[in-house]
């Protein structure tokens, strides 16, 4: 099966949507993520429910109606995507978390199998020092 925009775009209106379940459903449970950058959520996570618990679970503890992502663009070659994405969340001291971020995404058997996450470290720093998890 040839990957398509629209494919993932369908992945990743769960997120949109706040609803993280039904995105983790196309996440491979062994993924391979690696979120980029030196701030408490960067890391290399081998596990779907390793991922969720140390990196989404994590920022979504600290905000007041969890990360509020907006798909901004869908680039899509082979098994390859890349998605641009915007937070318009805000956190649990008010801070708002404008955050950009780029992930490569590979699928394998219609599911996210790899990913490199690119964000503001600086930004995801503040939050975490401004809101303790």
């Amino acid at each position: 099966m040839t990957l398509t925009v629209a494919d993932v775009r369908a992945v990743f209106r769960n997120l949109e949507s706040g609803n993280g379940d039904a995105f983790f459903e196309h996440v491979a449970e062994n993924v391979d993520w690696t979120v980029e950058g030196t701030h408490p959520v960067a890391g290399r996570f081998r596990s779907r429910s390793e991922l969720r618990a140390n990196a989404f679970d994590k920022v979504s503890r600290v905000m007041q109606k969890g990360l509020q992502l907006q798909t901004t663009n869908i680039i899509v070659g082979g098994d390859w995507a890349v998605v641009e994405l915007h937070s318009l969340a805000t956190a649990r001291n008010g801070l708002r978390f404008d955050n950009r971020y780029c992930w490569v995404y590979r699928f394998d058997d219609g599911k996210i199998a790899e990913v490199r996450a690119y964000l503001d470290s600086a930004l995801e720093t503040r939050l975490f020092e401004e809101n303790p998890a």
